[in-house]
């Protein structure tokens, strides 16, 4: 992952087998990390992205190379799309030095420069204004990209998210704002917790335009994603795409979501679920044996296997790593490097 990286032109067949795989992958990853909290492998917040993940598949098969990405804290399906490791993204999961923040950053703060991945952001909404900080980057540097920014329906009622539309549209900053509206801020209906209701409109006051896009059907998140690359690519300014989909798991791992139906759930499973939908028509329409892609899902299993035992096995980071990655330093500054003395007391001391 993801495709749009491959600079071969794949046919539509194998570019739905591609997108099938992407999702297949990351709802194994998914359901894998969601037993290793079960097993206390993992500690603090843990949020599953399960049932979203044509939003972020379809999305980042539209972008390029160069594009930037930041989202909130359901962000293990956004790593995965931008091309990182399973490996590194389980490990940082269980805390352990072989994840992409060494083991300190957890479900929620994971980055990587060189796939152009920002996190990760643990506070709702504060990812927004740091992505339209990431597209002004973009124009000021004038290198072609555009930042993704991805957040959902609870934190479009955060007051910064309209400063942040503000500045975008004022500046035409290269920016998609992309609400993942699941229905649910945390375990409120969106009924009761969003004036007006249509979110697509939210960015209106601004001069941003707005769409509804059915975020369950991967063929429509990638045509709405195009207009919206195109839109944003001709110097037009951000664009806003409410992606209407749908989390099956509650907003986190100690959450049992008894507010919602069981009935809602089991139907929007049974009839809308995404990688279903996809798998059906690539086996009406282009004629893929069940058993293909059942080779698919055997191939994702084991990667996301081998992606616990490599995080199991992976160490503790050092007590050291507590004091790096926290200053940058300059030729003007003293050394300010710590170091670890351990004693044989419970705590460690720690001299400058």
């Amino acid at each position: 992952m993801p495709s749009q990286k491959s600079s071969t032109v794949m046919t539509k067949k194998e570019k739905l087998m591609q997108y099938y795989r992407d999702m297949l992958l990351i709802r194994r990853f998914e359901e894998r990390a969601g037993a290793l909290y079960g097993a206390g492998e993992i500690a603090g917040f843990c949020h599953l992205y399960i049932g979203q993940e044509a939003v972020v598949v379809g999305m980042q098969s539209v972008l390029s190379y160069k594009d930037s990405v930041i989202t909130a804290y359901r962000d293990h399906g956004h790593m995965l799309a931008c091309g990182m490791e399973p490996n590194g993204v389980m490990a940082e999961l269980t805390g352990r030095s072989g994840g992409y923040s060494k083991g300190k950053g957890g479900s929620m703060h994971m980055f990587s420069a060189e796939k152009n991945f920002y996190g990760g952001h643990g506070i709702v909404g504060a990812q927004i204004p740091l992505g339209a900080g990431l597209a002004f980057a973009h124009k000021y540097r004038e290198d072609g990209g555009l930042c993704a920014t991805y957040f959902g329906d609870g934190s479009a009622n955060q007051g910064q998210v309209y400063e942040a539309f503000n500045m975008a549209s004022l500046w035409k900053l290269p920016i998609i704002f992309i609400i993942e509206n699941n229905g649910y801020a945390m375990g409120t209906s969106i009924s009761r917790h969003a004036a007006g209701g249509d979110l697509s409109k939210r960015g209106e006051a601004f001069g941003i335009t707005g769409h509804k896009v059915n975020g369950m059907d991967i063929l429509e998140v990638i045509k709405s994603g195009k207009m919206a690359v195109e839109h944003v690519r001709s110097g037009n300014g951000p664009i806003l795409l409410e992606m209407n989909t749908y989390r099956y798991r509650g907003h986190s791992m100690s959450d049992p979501a008894t507010y919602r139906p069981k009935e809602e759930v089991d139907d929007m499973k049974s009839n809308k679920d995404p990688i279903e939908a996809i798998k059906s028509l690539l086996e009406r329409e282009h004629g893929v044996k069940a058993e293909d892609l059942k080779t698919f899902d055997k191939e994702t299993r084991d990667i996301c296997k081998k992606a616990a035992e490599f995080a199991l096995n992976s160490p503790l980071p050092d007590p050291s790593e507590l004091y790096t990655d926290i200053l940058m330093k300059t030729k003007h500054d003293k050394k300010l490097t710590p170091t670890v003395e351990k004693t044989n007391s419970a705590t460690n001391d720690i001299k400058w």
